[in-house]
């Protein structure tokens, strides 16, 4: 059996918009199916925020690359050992937090790729080789590196600074913002002035990441708001979350069905 490939690289090069969302409550790996089935393209898990142990992540992993489903991971940290874990164990996409500068850029690219790219940790066979032992060794690498896909977050103004030296370096894919943490930063968190002052950065990263080659990022949660980022020029569009939309969809029912409950 060969060594799977990116789905989701394979779209962005096709200049395909790529939706997916949030999986921030789901435990069990059967949400993807579900997931797919509803037309996504892909899947975000969070481990800085929500609980999924590295066990859950794996298993999530192994039947991502089984249905040709990318499955993307924030760890907590962009480490070497959480990048090097992740990939070991069949996760596809990387979307890493609390990138500030051109230097830990530089050594989540380095960990998340095998030389000559970068100096990714050495495995043997696993779920991140699809357990394939027929390619030769040189070739299995070049293919691993070419379908991993790395994501850094810009959440402070520092990391602005930084824009264009952290799109500069070879084995960065994609750009992203973290909204609220940016937010709390620059100190307009909650105040009138947050909405435009996010869409402002928001702004610089596509002109930076248009200029640099590199991709686009974006979490929304309306269509409305997907829809205009794409006629931006924005191919990663994260739609909403399970936890937004569970809540969302059982609140609205409810609020229709309150008069019946009260009768």
């Amino acid at each position: 059996m060969a060594i799977k490939t990116n789905p989701m690289r394979a779209a962005l090069a096709a200049g395909e918009v790529q939706i997916g969302t949030w999986i921030n409550l789901a435990r069990n790996p059967a949400i993807l199916t579900l997931l797919k089935s509803a037309g996504l393209d892909y899947a975000r898990v969070d481990m800085e925020h929500s609980s999924p142990s590295i066990e859950t992540v794996a298993d999530m992993a192994v039947l991502s690359r089984a249905l040709d489903f990318p499955l993307v991971v924030r760890p907590p940290e962009g480490s070497r050992e959480w990048i090097t874990r992740l990939l070991d164990n069949g996760v596809w996409g990387l979307h890493i937090p609390q990138v500030e500068t051109p230097e830990i850029a530089r050594a989540v690219a380095e960990a998340a790729r095998y030389a000559p790219v970068g100096m990714r940790g050495m495995a043997g066979l696993s779920s991140g080789t699809d357990f394939d032992g027929d390619l030769q060794p040189a070739a299995r690498l070049a293919h691993l590196n070419e379908h991993v896909h790395v994501t850094v977050m810009l959440e402070t103004a520092e990391a602005f600074r930084h824009l264009d030296d952290i799109l500069s370096i070879d084995g960065i894919d994609a750009i992203t913002l973290g909204p609220t943490d940016l937010a709390q930063d620059l100190k307009v968190y909650g105040t009138p002035r947050q909405a435009a002052v996010l869409d402002e950065h928001r702004n610089r990263l596509i002109a930076a990441a248009q200029t640099h080659g590199k991709h686009v990022a974006m979490l929304v949660d309306t269509v409305e708001a997907a829809q205009r980022w794409i006629d931006a020029g924005v191919r990663i569009i994260a739609y909403s979350s399970d936890v937004a939309v569970i809540r969302s969809a059982y609140a609205a029912a409810i609020h229709r069905l309150q008069p019946q409950r009260s009768s």
